[in-house]
Formats: structure tokens, C-alpha cells, sequence
């Protein structure tokens, strides 16, 4: 991949400007030509198979890579000799995938299916290149693409964000004078509606879905819609609003080194978290400056394509930064990294947009520490300027259905959602032994004489406030209690476990991960691991006893070699018991530990810089945080208004 020279003077801190972004799209568009099948109906790229099945993967490799060829054709105005190359090979694709009888001719729309998506895809970027792409396509091409995008009227996505698939399905064919009904683009967005929780957040259907697809699906989807000749401009003043809220949490989500939040499912889509960044500054929804935008998208872009994606013929492949199967979900084929393409929202916007002119500002943990709560998906977010590094305590979001969809266990837990702790530098353990263990990012407990560990399935949640959040568990006999607060540089995680005698508790820190074999000692109640200039550590403080470290092989999606600090206690005595630990992550390590004590029912610690903490669980929960400087006090009780 050829790429422009770095302008340092307009992007001081990735050296990126839009035709970085250019020369990437036609890289990624170009290496896909060899794997197109004649008439370029379908692009079957080599990897694992889908559970859809070949030809259902082969329409998402047109489909997904049409979108990317789309935002580039929008972004030229379909006047440049490249737009006009990918105006003819999509125009082609399109006739043969909707031509019946055609060999490679695209399936059929029904309930539930994965062409539900695909034709989204289709759609919005038919709408964004109408003057240059439909509007010159022939009669009969017209009239097959609407007689196979029609299929989805009357069809049953799931119930989460495929409904607004088929909202932009619809509309499009609404306004194009195809088939469709105006209930179902009505319910659609009626739907969302009770998804909303507040604050700029969705959840991706009912229950507690947080993660990505808020932004690149939940606002993304809706403002796409809103683009279009047929959408109601009172909602899209609503969605909007929503946008500007929600960026102002998500622009803190960010690592220096550019990388997104490693948290939640199809985290194969990679710069996708980039959509809703440029979707705020193209519907004006946007509480970011023009240059920290660009500084955020382009460092996303910049962190994966320095990291193998795309690898050296071009492809993106299952994974993160490289091939990586096990942090991708059955549903996902060979094509399916290619919704990385909504990243690319940005060339939408014309070349003179202060998005693209501006000078690049910093990110947020550039700036300052960042110490933020987020209470519709119960996270806790913790950034160091010293390291780069940003954290996310999970104390809302576990991905259980309500009510279990078709053949799904309603009470499966997954790694990207039941661990404790997530953040920019590390990922969880996904390969199927080490999640059977289930040692990083948990506390959890193993029956007298050794079984499988407690599982953290359904979060019930106790609360949040500022640098603190506390959730519970429930597994069989066991309840276990976490409440992670801010302490310094690091999380004081406070334990309250109930179970019955003889359980054995074991409690795990972030796991780091690189080439070759991570570092790591255990002593006594320490424990701790580093790899690539971060140190994950944590220190038994209350009622634990023994500290190790697992080191695990081929489970971690930032490296083959990982290793996991972890504490254990003494077999549990029977009723309740207080466990506390400091979990730190961080490329800065010092020796920081709290001071704590146990006073009757609360934990009482003081930080290296003098704060003092009381938190109690159980019963009627309570937090207080007191500056030594005069600031201002927190009290959280959930029983004061």
C-alpha cells in the first residue's frame, strides 16, 4: 500500500489528512477485485465460512465493500476517473446479483436472514450516489433491484438494530418508487424509541446491550435515514440531539495511541468506531472540535492499519489487529471485517470541511485525566494522561437477551460483556479454554474439590456515581458483589461475596499480551504482568491470601502469548465475607497501594494523595469520597433522592 506523505503541520499527531483516507479505501477496494465472481455479483473472499452459508457471504462481500466504494463515489461526486471505475463495477454487480437465473445471483430476503443486512448496504449507498450510480442505471436493472430489495417488506428482522435496516430498505424504496410500507419504516424507528435509556445511549434491543453498535449502528443508522428525501425532520432533530450527547461520553473512549475501546461484540469492524465520530460532524451533531474529530477517526484508522489490518494483500481478515477467530462471532464470514467500511463516513463530507481543513486537537486523555461515569450502560470510565491508557468498568452491560431470541441460551455470557474491566490496551482472554477458566477481569469462585468457576451472566445493578460503580452477580449458591471505585491511578475493587463453606474465591486483573511471553512475577498478595510497556497488577488488601499468573497461548487477540495477575483466598468460611484488592493497569507503574480498613460494615480507604473513601454493600448500599484539599465531597445513597 502506497500512501501520501505525513502532514505533521496539519495533523501533528497522526500525520493523516483525507488523502490518507482516499488512498486507504482504494487499497482495501482494489485487493477485493481478484475474489469477485464473474459479473462481480458477489466478492468471495478466503476465510472461515459463515453460518449463512457461501453465497449469502459472497453477497455480504458485495454489499460491504459497496459501501465503502459508495462513501468513496459520494465523496468524488462521482466526477473523478475512480469514482467512474466504481460507478461501472458496482453498477455491474448490482444487475447481475439481482438478475434472476444469474448463477451468483443474490438470496433471497427472508425473516431473520443475514441479506436483511446486507441490503441496508445496499440501499443507503444507492441513496448517497443516486445522481451518479441509480438514477443511470437501465429500466430493467431498476426494476431487478427494487424487486430484490422489496423482499424485505413484510419480513421479521431481529428485534435490535436490524430493524433499522429495514427502515432504510424501505425508505429507499419509498422514495424511489418501489415497494414498501410506511408502518414498518414507522415502527422501525417507533422502536428505538424504547431502546432509548438517556444520556445520548441506547441499548441494542431490550435488556442491557452496551457497546459499539450504539454508534455505529443505534445513531449511525438513524442519521443516514434522516439524509433521505422522505424522513420526517422532527425525528431527525431528536437523533441529532441524541448524537451530541452521546459523542461527548464516546470521545473520551479513545486511547492516545488511537485505539477504540476494546469492549463488546464484532470487534472486527475495527475502525467502524470511527462511524458515529464523523456522523456527528456530518449532521452537525457534534459536541467535538473540527480538529479532534479528525485527530480521533484518523488515529483509529492509523492504529489498525499499523497493526496488520490490512494485511499484505490487502484484505482485512477475522480478527483485530491481525487473524484472530476467536473474538468473532459465529454470524461472521469472510466479508464481514468490511463493515469497517462505515468508518469512512467522513468522505462524505466535501474536502473544504473544517473536519478535514482544521488542525488536529488532542484527544481527551491527551489533554487531562479522564474520571467519568456513564449511567445508562453502568460504566465507569478512568483515562491517565501519564500512559495513554483509558479503562472501562463494566457494571451494566452483559448482552442477555430479553426475551431469549430464536435457539439462543437467554443466560449465555460472553468475554466482551461479563468481565469486570476492559480498555484500550488489553483484551480479554476469547480462546474457548482460557474463557472456560475465566481468570481475567473476574472475580469468581470454584466449588470444594475444584469445578467450573461462577459466572458472571446477568448484571444486577447497585449503582453508579462519580468513580464509582457497583453491580452483583448471582450463579447457583454464590452472590458475588463488586463495586469498583477510582482510587488514584488505579480501581478499588471491593468484593462482598456470599457463599456457602468451602468455596474458593479468585479474583483477576487485566490481561496483557503481546509476541513473545509477557513478564510476571507473584509474591505473597501481589501479582502482576507486562508486555509492550504495560504492567497489569493487583494487590490483595482485605481477605485475600495467595497471588499468580496465568499465562496462557493463543488467546488473546493483542497477542499469542498473554498472562493474567491474579489473587485467591482461602476456602470461604460460609455467609459473607469482605474481599478488597487495587487493580491497576498501567504504562506508568509505581508502587501506589490505598491505605484500607474494614469499620463494621463499610471499607474505608485513603489514597496515596490523602482522598478518603467509605464504600458499603449490601443492605442499603452507600459511597462517599472526600478531597484532603477542600474539594468538593461525593455522598451517594440510593435511598436520598
Amino acid at each position: 500500500m502506497e500512501l501520501p506523505a505525513e502532514d505533521r503541520n496539519r495533523s501533528p499527531y497522526t500525520g493523516w489528512t483525507r488523502a490518507h483516507w482516499e488512498a486507504m479505501a482504494d487499497h482495501l477496494l482494489e485487493a477485493v477485485v481478484p475474489h469477485a465472481t464473474p459479473g462481480f455479483a458477489q466478492v468471495r473472499l478466503p476465510g472461515r465460512t459463515s453460518w449463512a452459508g457461501v453465497t449469502s457471504d459472497g453477497l455480504e462481500g458485495f454489499a460491504r465493500t459497496f459501501l465503502l466504494a459508495g462513501l468513496r463515489i459520494a465523496g468524488d461526486r462521482g466526477e473523478t476517473p475512480r469514482a467512474k471505475i466504481l460507478i461501472e463495477r458496482y453498477a455491474e454487480g448490482l444487475a447481475a446479483g439481482t438478475e434472476p437465473g444469474n448463477r451468483y445471483a443474490w438470496p433471497r430476503i427472508e425473516d431473520y436472514s443475514q441479506p436483511i443486512v446486507e441490503a441496508a448496504s445496499v440501499a443507503l449507498m444507492l441513496a448517497e450516489t443516486r445522481p451518479w450510480l441509480w438514477d443511470q442505471l437501465g429500466r430493467d436493472t431498476q426494476r431487478t433491484v427494487h424487486a430484490w430489495l422489496g423482499g424485505i417488506v413484510g419480513k421479521r428482522p431481529w428485534p435490535c438494530n436490524w430493524l433499522l435496516f429495514q427502515v432504510v430498505v424501505e425508505q429507499f424504496l419509498a422514495d424511489t418508487g418501489g415497494p414498501f410500507r410506511q408502518e414498518e419504516i414507522t415502527g422501525g424507528l417507533d422502536a428505538i424509541e424504547d431502546w432509548y435509556r438517556g444520556g445520548g445511549w441506547y441499548s441494542d434491543g431490550d435488556g442491557q446491550h452496551y457497546d459499539h453498535y450504539a454508534g455505529w449502528a443505534m445513531h449511525l443508522y438513524p442519521l443516514l435515514w434522516a439524509r433521505m428525501p422522505g424522513a420526517d425532520a422532527a425525528r431527525a432533530d431528536r437523533y441529532r440531539e441524541r448524537l451530541h450527547a452521546f459523542l461527548d461520553d464516546f470521545r473520551l473512549m479513545f486511547g492516545a495511541d488511537g485505539a477504540p475501546m476494546h469492549q463488546g461484540r464484532s470487534l472486527t469492524y475495527r475502525y467502524a468506531a470511527a462511524a458515529a465520530l464523523w456522523t456527528g460532524a456530518l449532521a452537525d451533531a457534534t459536541p467535538l472540535p473540527p480538529g479532534e474529530t479528525r485527530r480521533l477517526a484518523s488515529g483509529a484508522l492509523r492504529y489498525f492499519a499499523d497493526r496488520g489490518a490490512p494485511d499484505e494483500q490487502g484484505l482485512l481478515r477475522l480478527g483485530y489487529h491481525g487473524q484472530f477467530l476467536p473474538i468473532t462471532q459465529p454470524y461472521s464470514g469472510p466479508a464481514s471485517p468490511y463493515w469497517a467500511a462505515k468508518g469512512f463516513v467522513g468522505l462524505l463530507l466535501p474536502a473544504d470541511h473544517p473536519a478535514w481543513t482544521a488542525t488536529e486537537e488532542p484527544a481527551a486523555v491527551e489533554r487531562a485525566d479522564v474520571d467519568r461515569v456513564l449511567p445508562a450502560p453502568g460504566w465507569l470510565l478512568h483515562g491517565t494522561r501519564a500512559d495513554g491508557v483509558v479503562r472501562l468498568y463494566n457494571h451494566g452491560s452483559d448482552h442477555i437477551k430479553v426475551p431469549a431470541e430464536l435457539g439462543d441460551d437467554p443466560e449465555r455470557d460472553d468475554p466482551h460483556y461479563a468481565k469486570i474491566g476492559y480498555s484500550t490496551h488489553t483484551a480479554p482472554e476469547t480462546e474457548a479454554h482460557a474463557w472456560e477458566l475465566n481468570v481475567d477481569g473476574h472475580t469468581g469462585l470454584t466449588p470444594p474439590g475444584g469445578g467450573p468457576v461462577t459466572r458472571r451472566r446477568r448484571i444486577r445493578r447497585i449503582g453508579t456515581a462519580t468513580g464509582f460503580a457497583a453491580s452483583a452477580y448471582v450463579d447457583g449458591d454464590v452472590t458475588v458483589e463488586t463495586a469498583s471505585v477510582r482510587c488514584g491511578a488505579g480501581e478499588l475493587r471491593i468484593d462482598r461475596i456470599t457463599a456457602p463453606a468451602g468455596w474458593v474465591a479468585r479474583a483477576g486483573g487485566f490481561t496483557v499480551a503481546g509476541a513473545s511471553t509477557p513478564e510476571g512475577r507473584a509474591h505473597e498478595r501481589t501479582a502482576e504482568a507486562s508486555s509492550k510497556g504495560v504492567t497489569s497488577r493487583i494487590v490483595g488488601l482485605i481477605g485475600w491470601s495467595g497471588a499468580g499468573v496465568q499465562r496462557m497461548s493463543g488467546a488473546n487477540a493483542f497477542g499469542d502469548r498473554s498472562a493474567t495477575p491474579y489473587l485467591t483466598a482461602a476456602p470461604h468460611p460460609g455467609g459473607t465475607v469482605v474481599h478488597v484488592a487495587f487493580v491497576l493497569l498501567s504504562g506508568d507503574i509505581s508502587d501506589e497501594v490505598p491505605r484500607v480498613a474494614q469499620e463494621h460494615d463499610e471499607v474505608v480507604a485513603v489514597s496515596e494523595d490523602g482522598e478518603e473513601i467509605r464504600v458499603r454493600l449490601g443492605g442499603t448500599p452507600r459511597y462517599s469520597r472526600r478531597s484532603p484539599r477542600g474539594g468538593p465531597s461525593i455522598t451517594w445513597d440510593p435511598t436520598v433522592p
